[in-house]
């Protein structure tokens, strides 16, 4: 296993971490005897980094029986997340993070993060609620040793959030495809001056594994024969996408969901070769090729260069765009997703495409004289259905004004290990 530097504290985290979200499961149960055999063999193969949250049903309460039962607790780092969308007030801050230290069966947490950070707003309400004095207490008591975020937002809000507070860990969604999402490459490189950077989504939930076109599966295989794809050499679609994350140093991690023991051997062969630097000119030339495979079907081409931001009514611009072409290149679901994520659907102030005013200061300043305002109409009919605002609406009452139902998100019964 190769190892990285965590520069906040000088320990080594392993290229190569393991995301509990995607347990093995059998009826939709999950699978304790596959389970345990592949958090096992992870810890074998060098994997130090074990990510769950609490919502993931039943992961928290499976990780800590099987880390329990093996004596396996301390060769590990556990991190869990606190669930910023379920919170009402600062009374559930000690409700969330105790049960949590219950279902994992452990005294502490090694890396506590605000899970799926979207904005300044949001941060700042948890800063009003106590927060800090908060997560100052419990790394004072050794309960949590560091504490970091993940996030789902716009470029700008990450770059606010990083420089607000003295972080130990971020993680971010990164890969070949979304270069230029979310906080993108630039927020990559800005964060990794500061603290580790685990990317999570390498795969693009698997897209980038099975799901691509035909013809880009094509040219990775034939890319594996030529003697200068040298990294890559019979690497499988989903290894070039790896590969492409470890290459870079600001990369700290890659944070996989692997569910059963075939992908994880896989993944320690790859984290094993795997070194900062190491693809060739004709590597980088094949992620290109299948890159203009994928956006072929693309209907605006918007390079996300940010030439046209910030819009004076928060509109989201690249993220709009982005979202839209994937929805055309891979599909109208993962498209939506991404549209979600990356205008706030949800947020006090969403960066939507119906948010537009035609103010027009936007075009004269894009580089390939994209006509914006009539391309974010196209966005808004095909993204921002009459079902879809009505959606968006509800859950802004739902995560804002604390109208929750009555049983509690993430629960489930303990598992039991024999």
């Amino acid at each position: 296993m190769q190892y990285r530097i965590d520069k906040k504290s000088g320990e080594k985290l392993s290229a190569l971490g393991l995301g509990c979200m995607r347990f093995p499961r059998t009826l939709g149960v999950i699978d304790m005897r596959k389970t345990e055999e592949l958090i096992m063999r992870a810890i074998e193969g060098g994997i130090n980094y074990f990510d769950t949250a609490w919502f993931y049903p039943g992961s928290e309460e499976t990780l800590g029986a099987i880390l329990e039962k093996n004596k396996a607790r301390e060769r590990i780092n556990i991190t869990t997340k606190l669930p910023l969308v379920f919170l009402k007030n600062a009374a559930d801050f000690d409700k969330v993070f105790d049960k949590q230290l219950a279902r994992l069966r452990t005294g502490h947490i090694d890396y506590y993060l605000m899970h799926a950070m979207s904005d300044m707003t949001q941060w700042n309400e948890l800063k009003s609620w106590g927060l800090l004095e908060w997560l100052a207490g419990k790394k004072k008591s050794g309960q949590i040793r560091r504490i970091g975020f993940s996030f789902h937002g716009r470029k700008e809000d990450f770059f606010n959030i990083v420089d607000d507070y003295d972080w130990e860990l971020c993680m971010i969604q990164y890969n070949y495809y979304d270069e230029n999402y979310q906080a993108g490459a630039a927020g990559l490189k800005k964060a990794a001056e500061k603290m580790p950077v685990v990317v999570m989504e390498p795969l693009l939930g698997g897209k980038l594994a099975s799901g691509l076109p035909k013809e880009a599966v094509e040219l990775f295989q034939t890319a594996n024969t030529t003697a200068n794809a040298t990294a890559n050499a019979a690497a499988t679609p989903a290894g070039w996408a790896l590969n492409w994350l470890w290459n870079q140093t600001e990369v700290t991690q890659v944070l996989s969901g692997m569910s059963d023991l075939k992908q994880l051997e896989e993944n320690l062969a790859l984290a094993d070769a795997a070194r900062p630097g190491m693809l060739s000119d004709d590597d980088h030339a094949v992620y290109k090729g299948a890159l203009e495979i994928i956006t072929s079907s693309y209907k605006v081409r918007c390079t996300g260069c940010d030439y046209c931001m910030p819009c004076p009514k928060g509109v989201n611009i690249p993220g709009c765009f982005a979202s839209y072409n994937t929805s055309f290149s891979m599909g109208y679901t993962l498209g939506m997703k991404l549209f979600v994520h990356s205008t706030g659907g949800t947020a006090e102030r969403p960066g939507s495409p119906g948010r537009c005013i035609n103010c027009g200061k936007c075009e004269p300043l894009c580089p390939q004289s994209i006509p914006i305002m009539a391309e974010l109409e196209k966005v808004r009919r095909r993204m921002e259905p009459l079902w879809f605002r009505f959606l968006m609406y509800c859950a802004a009452l739902f995560l804002r004004r604390g109208k929750r139902g009555s049983k509690e998100p993430g629960s489930v019964e303990p598992p039991t290990v024999r």
